[in-house]
């Protein structure tokens, strides 16, 4: 702390900025070196449409589209790559898909009018099978096809 005589004859404190301007440059250092500079996200799998659409892939098996169609006034009904299913029989039946694959990807498509929580049901019924990646299609995707 700086004194100066005023020229009332008192003495006058007048705080010294340099050593609180040093502390701020040097917090300001330790903030910049700790926040990470490439923020880091969810990975999303989106299934991308065929380069050629005249072809069709030659292991179309592979993907696993679980499919929510809406029945107004009832719960929707499900099928897996165009097999109609219960949804008593969706465990089982996704379990032993991927009881011997090395790729456990599966893909939900719903309806617009279905709601969320029966999308959810079959999300958990999904990871209840082993599968480790799921993602969401939207109308957006599923309007290439």
């Amino acid at each position: 702390m700086a004194f100066s005589m005023g020229s009332s004859g008192g003495a006058m404190g007048e705080i010294n900025m340099t050593p609180m301007i040093d502390i701020l440059l040097v917090l300001l250092i330790i903030f910049m070196v700790i926040v990470p500079v490439t923020p880091k996200g969810l990975d999303a799998l989106v299934p991308q449409p065929p380069k050629d659409p005249q072809k069709t892939p030659p292991n179309n098996d592979r993907t696993i589209v679980v499919q929510l169609i809406n029945v107004p006034g009832h719960a929707p009904s499900y099928k897996i790559n165009e097999t109609d299913l219960n949804k008593a029989d969706l465990l089982p039946r996704l379990s032993d898909i991927y009881s011997n694959r090395a790729e456990r990807i599966m893909f939900v498509r719903g309806d617009d009018n279905v709601n969320f929580a029966y999308v959810a049901e079959v999300i958990d019924i999904g990871k209840a099978a082993g599968v480790d990646h799921i993602g969401l299609m939207t109308p957006k995707i599923m309007a290439g096809q």
